[in-house]
């Protein structure tokens, strides 16, 4: 078999708002998919990041009184943490505030332009009058014009799903302050895609399933409408280049922070964005849910056609999940976030339920709770893993803890089960999961089949040599079982990996017998659910839904958050998103030295720094302003040593020129201590 090069990509989540585990119907099958490409020995990047522009963003942060770039650094946290915990195998997780991005936004657009399809011409918008400023989408409530819910925001309704323009909505107010809008006009971009007709006709059928494709044609009946690509100041996003007082609308640079995203991942090896994604060998597939298919299937196709790149290969199209056969709601504790179920279930549990639910297709997917906890109880605990435990115990405990030669049953039933594996490997390649779990269990129902009728515990007493035959037995299928899930379960499968001694598995490995070798000693690898945790989880979410909602802004508060949003410039930086680990190699570029504090005295013009002069064993005194004027009184630093960072970039300020860093611990209370060292050492002494 070829060996593939291959981009996988999930759709970006939103950074004004916890993940869910609607959300994770989608990362994780995502995440089996590209573990499962890489199991194959097949070259596999799968990038995402935090989807960071918008309105909401710019909301939350005058709620907040904040910055935007807090609000998302915030969520980055939060969201790389939860994805660590449900096992994520991303090759990069960035955000879409990065320089990359910002670059081929403006690039994409500026082709587009090139080649004539972007135009302008006004749009009736809303316009409140009280804040001084047109209301976006999310700026604007209503009543929905079509189901007639209260209180929806201006594009969506969350009642009956339908999309409309903002002026659609009946009653409309603003959500700043709840007046009642006007209708004013601004001249608006627009992307017009009529002409890129003839190449959505021929591409859609080759790059969707059938279903999404003939959903989508029904649009060509008519001319295609051009898509709006600006909002107006003020707006949390890029410029648009040429305007002081647009900005590129989400949307438009969302899809292209998979570029940005990959980019920024290639560049980290050595490589660019065109040795992969303008690689005509390489693949590339998206994976979405079925309420953003116009994006990913309209508009994201014909901006890379245009502007010179190349268009997805595959757009993997998926529903929505059900929880207990109805919507998730948060009145009946159903609309579960991924941080409380983590508080009372383990990850590995989910990814194992939702593999025996996704089956590829676009319909939505049902999380049954009673049956989540059968289904991981049963099979997971009971049929799979069950092998593993008695199994390894037993040699482990009669046997010296050493596998021998399979008994001959057994060695045909793991014949029998590896010639199922070409089966296997296709369920995985359509994201057929569920079918791949359905033959897994079948060899576990077969394995312990076999364990119960050799009765190893009794046949232990008459003839071990015969019971380290069929432990190997019962052990070499687990492992088979173990290889075959480890796209589902990563940390389970590297357990069983430990436990034979092997290095990470592949495919390959599948073929292998494992005989005449010691075992380590077993380890735990799953527990079983219990249903009162499921009971827990579900009314700590009915409980978050009940609480009372946050106090209504003042009159003073609204004119302040008005003021600063209206007059504050949008931020142009770009922040990098916080590493997760760093190698050896890094931390050894640090220099940290031991120095003296020469003088200590406050900043006046600020609240927070101290300028220190600082004896670091040099010719020379260094400058350094550290913000603990808090924690520090300067009368007691003059004379004590402070470690530092002393190959840190001068930083210029408005108060003088920083020339390094003091470090510092930070308690639960706020608290700082500096980190001093425990006897005195010469100015400049390195630490190791």
């Amino acid at each position: 078999m070829d060996k593939r090069k291959i981009i996988v990509t999930s759709a970006l989540p939103y950074a004004n708002g916890a993940l869910h585990l609607g959300h994770l119907v989608e990362y994780l099958q995502t995440d089996f998919w590209a573990r499962y490409q890489r199991m194959m020995g097949h070259d596999v990047v799968y990038v995402c990041a935090d989807d960071t522009h918008g309105t909401p963003i710019m909301i939350r942060a005058r709620q907040e009184g904040t910055t935007p770039e807090a609000v998302i650094a915030r969520s980055y946290e939060a969201r790389v943490k939860e994805f660590g915990a449900f096992e994520m195998g991303f090759d990069r997780y960035g955000s879409t505030n990065c320089k990359e991005n910002r670059i081929l936004s403006e690039q994409i657009y500026l082709r587009l332009k090139e080649r004539g399809l972007i135009s302008s011409r006004p749009v009736n918008q809303l316009y409140c009058e009280h804040c001084g400023m047109f209301l976006p989408d999310r700026f604007v409530k209503g009543t929905c014009p079509r189901c007639g819910a209260p209180d929806r925001d201006g594009d969506n309704c969350s009642v009956c799903g339908a999309t409309y323009n903002t002026t659609d909505l009946k009653d409309p107010h603003c959500a700043i302050c709840g007046g009642t809008p006007v209708m004013r006009q601004s001249e608006q971009l627009f992307v017009e895609l009529e002409p890129c007709r003839d190449f959505l006709k021929q591409w859609l059928p080759n790059h969707t399933d059938k279903g999404t494709a003939d959903k989508l044609l029904e649009w060509f009946n008519e001319p295609l409408r051009g898509w709006n690509i600006s909002r107006d100041a003020p707006y949390f996003g890029f410029k648009i280049p040429g305007y002081d007082d647009k900005y590129f609308y989400v949307w438009l640079d969302a899809p292209i922070g998979y570029m940005a995203t990959l980019w920024a991942w290639a560049k980290e090896r050595g490589q660019t964005l065109e040795d992969w994604w303008q690689d005509p060998k390489a693949e590339i597939y998206h994976f979405i849910g079925k309420d953003i298919v116009r994006f990913h299937c309209l508009f994201w196709p014909s901006e890379l056609e245009n502007a010179g790149y190349r268009t997805p290969t595959q757009v993997f199209v998926h529903g929505f999940l059900m929880v207990n056969g109805a919507k998730m709601s948060k009145s009946e504790g159903t609309f579960i976030s991924a941080a409380t179920y983590l508080k009372h279930l383990p990850a590995q549990a989910l990814r194992f339920y939702y593999a025996c639910k996704l089956n590829g297709s676009v319909d939505d997917m049902n999380l049954d709770l009673k049956d989540f906890v059968g289904r991981v109880n049963s099979d997971l605990v009971g049929k799979i893993t069950n092998l593993a435990s008695r199994g390894a115990q037993m040699l482990n405990k009669n046997c010296g803890g050493r596998l021998g030669a399979m008994d001959p049953e057994s060695r045909d039933l793991l014949a029998a089960c590896r010639a199922q594996l070409p089966e296997l490997c296709e369920a995985y390649e359509r994201r057929d999961f569920c079918r791949a779990m359905v033959i897994v269990r079948e060899w576990a129902d077969k394995a312990n089949q076999l364990f119960d009728a050799k009765m190893p515990w009794k046949l232990v007493k008459e003839d071990p040599e015969a019971t380290r035959a069929v432990l190997t037995g019962t052990l070499n299928l687990f492992r088979l079982m173990a290889i075959a899930l480890k796209p589902i379960l990563p940390a389970y499968a590297a357990k069983v990996e430990a436990l034979f001694g092997e290095q990470p598995y592949t495919f390959a490995d599948a073929a292998r017998d494992l005989e005449d070798r010691a075992i380590a000693p077993y380890e735990h690898l799953a527990a079983r659910i219990d249903p009162k945790a499921v009971e827990a989880m579900v009314a700590e979410t009915k409980a978050q839904s009940a609480a009372k909602p946050a106090p209504k802004l003042s009159e003073k508060d609204i004119k302040k958050g008005v003021r600063q949003l209206t007059q504050a410039p949008v931020s142009t930086a770009f922040p990098e998103p916080p590493a997760e680990t760093i190698a050896i190699d890094d931390l050894a570029k640090v220099d940290l030295r031991l120095a003296t504090v020469l003088t200590a005295e406050p900043v006046p013009e600020s609240d927070k720094l101290l300028r220190l002069t600082l004896d670091v064993g040099e010719a020379k005194p260094r400058t350094v302003f550290a913000g603990i004027k808090k924690h520090c009184p300067p009368e007691t630093l003059v004379g004590t040593q402070v470690l530092m960072v002393a190959n840190l970039a001068p930083r210029k300020m408005r108060f003088g020129v920083s020339e390094g860093m003091i470090l510092a611990a930070q308690g639960p209370d706020g608290t700082l201590a500096l980190l001093r060292p425990t006897a005195a050492l010469p100015n400049g002494a390195r630490l190791h």
